[in-house]
């Protein structure tokens, strides 16, 4: 599969200083909220509620370039997690938008991110796609890992016209978490400590964030949500 990479993210400029030292995101920080444009909001699997809701900070490990492409394992090994995301308009009755750019990302199974750190020259579990005349993509991915501080979580922003209209994060089943963290490449470090409640980021906003896969750690899992964006 050909992988288009386009120069790096403008965004990265507001990072500043942001590194392992900044207190959120998707690595080996702890975490504090962030505010962030309130003009969309990510749904349940089974959620497809045409509403609006406060998004979520991007976190301290945006992607460095672009990546398209709906595999992103790039050789990270870990249950299968298949992910779709559909784009919705709450200004059109929810009709579904096509043409818009979702970028997901997310660590390993160990914690760690790729692009930074000692990971500096690695772009494992980073994506993008662009959404069809349904307003869907589909990612190929690995069930995210966890690291001190945060519930498990995959991060997830959306473009129209180059234009960032969302930023938020998605949340999993407590029970779901620990039957992977059993298994596999996840068995070694055992569960998440951080649930999701207790998460600073998911606490009082779960119930909108929330996915509920569907299969086993053999087989691997399913997963959908939906991104009502404004606009």
């Amino acid at each position: 599969m050909s992988i288009k990479k386009v120069g790096r993210r403008e965004a990265l400029g507001a990072m500043g200083a942001a590194g392992a030292a900044l207190a959120f995101g998707c690595g080996s920080s702890p975490t504090s909220p962030d505010t962030t444009p309130s003009n969309t909001t990510t749904t349940g699997s089974t959620n497809a509620a045409c509403a609006v809701t406060p998004g979520e900070t991007a976190g301290p490990y945006p992607s460095l370039i672009d990546l398209y492409r709906s595999d992103i394992r790039d050789g990270r090994t870990g249950t299968v997690l298949t992910l779709s995301v559909k784009v919705v308009n709450v200004n059109a009755g929810c009709a579904a938008v096509a043409s818009a750019d979702v970028e997901v990302w997310h660590c390993d199974s160990a914690g760690n991110y790729s692009e930074y750190g000692t990971q500096t020259n690695q772009n494992y579990l980073r994506g993008i796609q662009t959404t069809n005349g349904s307003g869907e993509v589909t990612f190929t991915t690995i069930y995210p890992g966890w690291y001190q501080g945060r519930a498990t979580h995959i991060h997830l922003e959306v473009k129209t016209n180059g234009v960032s209209r969302k930023i938020t994060q998605i949340a999993f089943p407590e029970s779901i978490n620990t039957t992977v963290y059993r298994s596999g490449v996840y068995a070694s470090r055992g569960s998440n400590p951080t649930s999701n409640l207790s998460d600073g980021i998911f606490a009082d906003s779960l119930s909108s964030e929330l996915v509920t896969p569907s299969g086993d750690p053999t087989s691997g899992y399913t997963a959908s949500c939906q991104v009502a964006i404004s606009i």
